[in-house]
């Protein structure tokens, strides 16, 4: 029997037609003229188009905004990344400083085995390359021009030259810049005029 009865629902809404007529009107519910249909249509156009284009330009912005924000998270990536690797480079200063006194100390260095001075140069040699590449570099030479930016001058040596004023003559320590950034100061001796 139920069965028969959704049978008969079914039938009952297939046969029905929907032949209603959507007529505009009035709030007192006279039928609109069709002058006033046309314009009750296009207010409706133009409510319709002024909220897709807010919706529009919202959508916009938001995909703006999301570009910002995949901009910004990477340069904040891309500095988190320069500072850490400035402080790794930083703290193998002293080991770079290290391996200079060992090797620079002549005597004590020809004394050592020949296979083991080679081998500890290539280290050193290693070690200096990957630091180059990350923009590492070293600075203060004896005759180079002074530049308090660049060099910590710790001492005086006279001279009667001129030429040789302002200039650097020994490094006590040497510079690093990573970059444009100064990592360390140069601490050297300045020539200066006897006076």
């Amino acid at each position: 029997m139920k069965d028969e009865q959704e049978e008969v629902i079914k039938t009952t809404e297939d046969e029905i037609q929907y032949d209603e007529e959507i007529v505009e009107s009035n709030e007192d519910g006279t039928e609109l003229s069709g002058t006033d249909q046309l314009k009750k249509l296009r207010e409706k156009i133009k409510i319709l188009s002024k909220e897709k284009q807010e919706y529009l330009d919202g959508w916009q912005r938001s995909r703006a905004d999301y570009a910002n924000v995949l901009k910004t998270a990477d340069d904040d990536k891309k500095r988190l990344r320069s500072i850490i690797e400035a402080n790794f480079v930083e703290d193998l200063i002293p080991t770079v400083d290290s391996f200079a006194l060992a090797m620079n100390n002549k005597e004590a260095w020809e004394k050592v085995d020949a296979n083991w001075r080679v081998g500890v140069e290539y280290i050193y040699s290693g070690l200096m390359n990957t630091l180059k590449e990350k923009g590492f570099t070293a600075f203060g030479v004896a005759g180079e021009k002074f530049d308090p930016t660049l060099h910590e001058a710790v001492s005086e040596a006279p001279t009667d030259d001129a030429a040789l004023e302002n200039t650097i003559a020994s490094v006590m320590q040497q510079g690093y810049k990573l970059g444009d950034n100064i990592l360390r100061a140069a601490r050297v001796s300045v020539y200066s005029l006897n006076k």
